[in-house]
């Protein structure tokens, strides 16, 4: 059963998918999908394209990725935090550094983003979000005029806390436009302002920021919480996330 348009006249929706596993419960048909995933692939991808990539292929297996192996493009693949033996690199920020990305192509698979980015397919527009473009991404949205649906990645299809506060800062951000926000939204949004003067101190808590300690990469999710140091929003344009012009 698809979520039910608002009674409100000409408003625009906004709601917060918490998992890929509850979009059939969406009309993602008829609205924007902004795809989430904090931890790290969504920052990552943000990163490369503000860093001059020319494009990122997401796909969803690593088998995919590897059909690309000859092919001039960089191949990232990521499973459980850790980089996939034979590939360039996986989905650390750090590694989509201008010297490494500007004028490249890359093939990408993560655990939790590309999944949730391939499920969004039907959609109007698919964007890509992360705190690196989130006042960018925010004009942009306002300035659709569209519904908005903010899928968050989380942790193989379950609810994580990282990208719902993302998706609570996101539904901040739009309250000026007057939105009617779900209540998926709203709860999101209470986070959000539980944990934004101290984001790096209340995500620690997450069971993601623990697994990625526990491989010692924890100046990766430190630099995942900047906040508008990019300004390029990836769009998916056929089977690749490009700069929006």
């Amino acid at each position: 059963m698809k979520t039910q348009k608002s009674d409100n006249q000409g408003s625009l929706n906004v709601e917060v998918c918490l998992t890929p596993a509850l979009l059939p419960l969406y009309d993602i048909e008829n609205s924007i999908v902004v795809v989430i995933d904090i931890f790290r692939a969504t920052s990552s991808i943000c990163y490369g394209i503000e860093n001059g990539a020319s494009a990122i292929i997401p796909v969803s297996h690593v088998e995919e990725c590897s059909a690309y192996h000859g092919s001039g493009c960089l191949l990232a693949a990521e499973r459980d935090g850790r980089v996939v033996e034979g590939f360039d690199f996986g989905n650390s920020p750090f590694s989509y550094v201008a010297e490494k990305v500007e004028g490249k192509t890359i093939v990408l698979t993560t655990t939790n983003g590309t999944h949730a980015i391939q499920l969004s397919r039907s959609a109007k527009q698919i964007l890509i979000g992360s705190f690196f473009n989130l006042t960018a991404l925010a004009d942009y949205l306002i300035s659709t005029k569209q519904n908005v649906l903010l899928v968050c990645a989380g942790w193989k299809n379950k609810f994580n806390l990282e990208d719902t506060i993302f998706a609570g800062a996101m539904v901040n951000k739009l309250k000026p436009a007057a939105y009617t926000p779900d209540d998926s939204s709203i709860a999101a949004e209470d986070l959000y302002l539980l944990a934004k003067d101290d984001l790096r101190g209340y995500l620690k808590k997450t069971s993601h920021s623990e697994r990625l300690m526990k491989l010692g990469i924890e100046a990766d999710i430190s630099f995942c919480l900047n906040i508008d140091i990019t300004t390029a929003i990836p769009v998916l344009e056929g089977d690749k996330l490009v700069k929006l012009k």
